[in-house]
C-alpha cells in the first residue's frame, strides 16, 4: 500500500501552519487531488492505493464529499496564515481517477475553485486509465474545467503489460486519446520501459505507437523494483529477472533519439513536450522548482514555504479524522539548509533549465570542471552558470548529484 510514511514531528489536530512561516504570495500554489483506488493493484506499484477488497471501511461512492471537507479545512488554514492565493495547477491522481464518475472529480474541483480560486489559464490535469474514458467522460472534465489528460499506456505489447500486471485493453489508448481531443484537452501519454522479457525491439514499437497518437506530452520511466510490491517477490523467488540496467539505458536513448526525431523536446529528464514550453506539465515543474503545493486525499504530502505534512495513509482512517472535524495529517517537518540543499540540487539538475552553480556552496562548485570533462553537464551552459545534464548525464543523474553535493 506504499511506502511508510516519514517520521517527523507531530501535527496539530486544526492543521494551522505555524506563526513564524515566511511564505511568499508570489509562489506558485499547486492542487493535488488523491483518488486511491484500482480495479488491480499493478505487480510494480507502490503507491498509496487500494482495491475494493482492500478499502476496510472506506467507500469510492462518498470519497469525493471527504476529500471536500480537507479543502474547506485547506482554505481556513491558509487563510488563516495569509497563504492562500489562486492555484495555479490542480493534479488529480492515483490510483485511478477517472474509476471514480466525472461529476465527483467536477464537485471537487469546484471545491478547490471556491476555496482557493484558480489562476487564469491553470493547467487541470486528470490521470486516466485508457479502459475507463469515453467520450462522455472527457466531455464531462472538459466542461468541468479539465484541460490535460494523462493516459496511462505504458506499453503497447501485450507480454509487456501482462508482465507489469497492466489489465487495459491496449487499444483503448487510441479511443481514449481520440475522446480527449474531441473534447479539447492536451494529451499526455505515460510509458514505462524495462518490464521483465520486454526487448529492444518491443519498447521501439511501444514508442512507435505513442508517436502514432500524436499526443503532446510523453513521459518514459525506467521500471524500478521497490520492496513490498508483488514483481520485487517475483524477482526474489527467481520467477523473473531483474531490470537490466544496460539494456534500460539502451532503452532511453531510443526513446531520447526517437522523441526529438518526433519534435519532442526533453524539458526533465523522464519528460518529453513538443511545441516548446506550452505542453509541459506545469504541476510537475511545481514540484521540480520547490514550489508549494497542497496534497489533498490519504497519504498525500504539501509543501507551503519549507514545511512539508502528510496525511494519514489508509482511506477509512483519513475519512475518520475529517468526519471529526480534525486534520488529516499524520505529521509534519522542517528539513534544515543542508537537507534543502540536497533535495533542490536532486530536482533541479534533472530539468532541461538546470541548477545555478552559484547556488552551491563555493567547495562544490569545484565539481563542475570534472563534470564537464566526463561529459555528464553541458560546457557552454555551465559558462552561463548553469549545471545542464548532456543525454549521457540524464543516464548518470545519480552520480552528477553526488558530485555536487558530497
Amino acid at each position: 500500500m506504499g511506502a511508510a510514511l516519514p517520521i517527523g514531528d507531530p501535527a496539530p489536530p486544526d492543521g494551522a501552519l505555524p506563526a513564524d512561516l515566511a511564505v511568499d504570495p508570489a509562489a506558485d500554489l499547486g492542487v493535488y487531488l488523491h483518488v486511491p483506488f484500482c480495479r488491480v493493484r499493478c505487480g510494480y506499484c507502490d503507491f498509496n492505493t487500494y482495491t475494493a477488497t482492500e478499502l476496510r471501511g472506506a467507500r469510492q461512492d462518498t470519497y469525493a464529499d471527504t476529500l471536500i471537507r480537507e479543502v474547506e479545512l485547506a482554505r481556513t488554514v491558509l487563510g488563516d496564515a495569509g497563504a492562500a492565493r489562486p492555484a495555479t495547477t490542480v493534479f488529480f491522481g492515483g490510483g485511478t481517477p477517472t474509476l471514480l464518475p466525472a461529476g465527483d472529480l467536477a464537485r471537487m474541483l469546484a471545491a478547490v475553485r471556491d476555496a482557493f480560486g484558480l489562476e487564469a489559464g491553470a493547467e487541470i490535469t486528470v490521470e486516466a486509465n485508457p479502459d475507463t474514458v469515453t467520450p462522455a467522460v472527457a466531455d464531462e472534465l472538459a466542461a468541468a474545467g479539465v484541460t490535460r489528460m494523462s493516459v496511462g499506456m505504458q506499453s503497447s505489447v501485450p507480454h509487456v503489460l501482462a508482465a507489469l500486471d497492466r489489465t487495459h485493453t491496449p487499444a483503448n489508448v487510441g479511443t481514449a486519446v481520440a475522446a480527449a481531443r474531441a473534447a479539447g484537452l492536451d494529451v499526455s501519454v505515460d510509458l514505462i520501459y524495462g518490464a521483465p522479457g520486454e526487448s529492444l525491439a518491443d519498447w521501439e514499437a511501444s514508442l512507435e505507437t505513442a508517436l502514432g497518437l500524436e499526443p503532446d506530452h510523453i513521459s518514459a520511466y525506467a521500471l524500478i523494483i521497490e520492496e513490498g510490491t508483488k514483481l520485487a517477490r517475483q524477482i526474489a523467488r527467481g520467477e523473473v529477472p531483474e531490470p537490466d540496467g544496460d539494456l534500460q539505458a539502451d532503452m532511453y536513448e531510443l526513446a531520447d533519439a526517437r522523441l526529438a526525431a518526433a519534435g519532442f523536446g526533453w524539458y526533465e529528464v523522464s519528460n518529453w513536450s513538443r511545441g516548446g514550453a506550452a505542453h509541459r506539465s506545469r504541476h510537475n515543474l511545481n514540484y521540480w522548482r520547490g514550489q508549494d503545493w497542497w496534497g489533498f486525499g490519504p497519504g498525500a504530502h504539501s509543501h507551503v514555504a519549507g514545511l512539508r505534512w502528510w496525511n494519514v495513509k489508509h482511506p477509512a482512517a483519513y475519512a475518520q479524522r475529517l468526519a471529526a472535524g480534525e486534520s488529516p495529517a499524520a505529521g509534519r517537518e522542517r528539513p534544515d539548509a543542508e537537507a534543502r540543499l540536497l533535495e533542490r540540487v536532486l530536482l533541479e539538475c534533472r530539468i532541461r533549465a538546470g541548477l545555478a552553480i552559484a547556488d552551491l556552496p563555493p567547495g562544490r562548485r569545484e565539481a563542475v570542471a570534472g563534470l564537464i570533462a566526463d561529459g555528464l553537464i553541458e560546457g557552454l551552459a555551465a559558462i552561463r552558470g548553469r549545471v545542464v545534464l548532456t543525454l549521457k548525464g540524464r543516464l548518470l543523474a545519480d552520480a552528477v548529484v553526488r558530485a555536487l553535493t558530497d
